[in-house]
């Protein structure tokens, strides 16, 4: 079986329209790990992605009236670009279902190769099913995204370059896993020439069906698949990938979506490039593997598999990038309600970078408080910050962890202040800098309560805080000649719409 493989990779026809992608040293990931890490650089290929390899070889086997009567696949857009792409270049007419959960920059891009696009279903499973109804309709060659064996050998000529580009030692091959063609090919490939180099499957904790399969020792059908990677949002692993892969892949483990977040923000420290979350599986899993068996001074791979990405979804990446790297954590603090509180606490935090300080007057005895807190030393930083806490008398939580605390909790703390008198709203900027949130406190002082306060730290040059003042009729112009004093750029917000409508008394 193998034998077969190694002969179709050795004669694939891939270079017509791939490029042999860039073995790169990522120094960071390097030294952060202690162990060297390669990146094998598919996401620089003419369609961003590995997929084109197996989609041109598959279709420089079709036979000529395959060719001539056109060719139809169901993908959730790598495949799909690299079929288009083929097809254009060897002038067969192609259609592509696509699940309409696809990201926009995807479907335009198959588009832009002349290809006919269907969107079909939520997933790629759905897709599929009218794809091969589609087929079956207008007698169209059926172009399997990894179940084929001339797509599989294609994706096995990534292996092929690897071992010819870093003839030295390898411990283990990282690869990214949907349906399995990839891992299938480059498996193959790895086991027949050396051995002895481990060959570890990552996917998704939510699209894991590699790994249910290895566990059952059969396919299985997953009952539903997260999209977030929606490069390998699989529910079934093919029949004839699984089969390579249970004699060739030595393991499959998974990962979160937080920590591919993380991966993606490492590999673009490294190489400022930015890979789609699929493409990040490699890294996230050499991270995770490197943690969990302590692994020091060995040769690890990983395969960038594509940068595919919408560039909305960045803004999900950024965010949870830090979590999943352990240099964010979350916590809920309970402090007494009172003029001075706020500086108090975050003395007690001390001189730690805050990603983010929420808090809504709640009553006249205590208030609660959500902070992010940036950390440098991750998740045993966080455990003695709790500590500190609780031995300086603050009921704490942490809520690191916790996914609707991640997810929504911090964007909804607020709400109308219904017990608050004589509350106004301004609004702040400072120079961001360590230590500029209690340095901003220290200024306002403990004349005025504090009954709202928001901040949030982008990375941007300003801090940007909101924050709700309980101040008396006959205050109001002393507070101000005081805000004119403190030297940052203020506006009162008290009067603004969203404010009435969503936080105001």
């Amino acid at each position: 079986m193998t034998q077969k493989y190694i002969e179709k990779i050795l004669t694939a026809r891939v270079y017509d329209v791939a490029i042999e992608s860039p073995l790169e040293r990522a120094r960071r990931l390097t030294v952060r790990l202690n162990n060297t890490i390669w990146l094998k650089r598919e996401d620089l290929q003419p369609v961003f992605s590995f997929k084109l390899r197996g989609a041109y070889n598959k279709l420089y086997q079709l036979s000529l009236s395959g060719k001539v009567k056109g060719v139809i696949a169901a993908s959730a857009g790598n495949h799909a670009q690299g079929l288009a792409l083929s097809a254009s270049r060897l002038k067969i007419p192609a259609t592509i279902v696509m699940p309409k959960t696809t990201p926009r920059i995807k479907v335009e891009a198959v588009k832009s190769f002349g290809a006919k696009v269907v969107l079909s279903g939520d997933t790629y499973d759905e897709a599929s099913d009218h794809a091969y109804k589609l087929a079956e309709k207008n007698k169209l060659s059926y172009i399997h995204p990894y179940d084929d064996p001339d797509v599989i050998a294609g994706q096995g000529t990534v292996a092929m370059e690897i071992l010819r580009q870093h003839p030295e030692d390898i411990d283990a091959v990282f690869i990214p896993v949907g349906g399995g063609g990839l891992i299938a090919g480059m498996s193959a490939f790895i086991k027949y020439l050396r051995p002895e180099i481990k060959v570890i499957g990552v996917e998704p904790e939510d699209a894991a069906c590699m790994a249910a399969a290895f566990e059952k020792n059969r396919r299985v059908v997953l009952n539903q698949v997260g999209i977030f990677a929606d490069g390998v949002a699989v529910k079934q692993v093919g029949r004839e990938t699984f089969r390579v892969a249970k004699k060739c892949v030595d393991e499959v483990i998974t990962v979160s979506t937080d920590e591919i977040c993380a991966a993606i923000k490492d590999i673009f420290d490294d190489t400022r490039s930015i890979t789609e979350p699929a493409g990040a599986l490699a890294v996230a899993g050499i991270k995770k593997y490197v943690e969990q068996h302590q692994l020091k001074d060995k040769t690890l791979i990983a395969i960038n598999s594509g940068a595919n990405m919408n560039f909305d979804r960045l803004r999900h990446v950024s965010e949870r990038a830090e979590l999943g790297e352990h240099r964010e954590g979350l916590i809920a603090v309970t402090i007494p309600e009172k003029p001075g509180s706020f500086r108090k606490f975050c003395k007690t935090i001390g001189k730690r970078g805050i990603t983010e300080f929420n808090y809504r007057y709640a009553d006249k005895t205590e208030a609660h408080v959500f902070a992010g807190i940036q950390l440098s030393e991750g998740i045993a930083e966080m455990e003695q910050l709790v500590i500190k806490l609780g031995k300086a008398g603050y009921p704490v939580l942490c809520m690191t962890e916790n996914e609707v605390a991640k997810m929504h909790v911090r964007y909804m703390v607020g709400g109308h202040g219904d017990a608050i008198e004589n509350e106004v709203l301004y609004r702040f900027e400072f120079p961001e800098r360590p230590g500029a949130l209690l340095n901003f406190l220290t200024q306002i002082g403990n004349r005025w309560n504090i009954s709202l306060f928001h901040y949030r730290n982008h990375g941007a040059a300003y801090g940007r805080v909101l924050v709700g003042l309980q101040v008396l009729d006959g205050d109001h112009k002393a507070l101000k000649a005081f805000l004119d004093g403190l030297g940052y750029a203020w506006w009162e917000e008290t009067d603004n719409p969203a404010y009435k409508m969503f936080l105001g008394v």
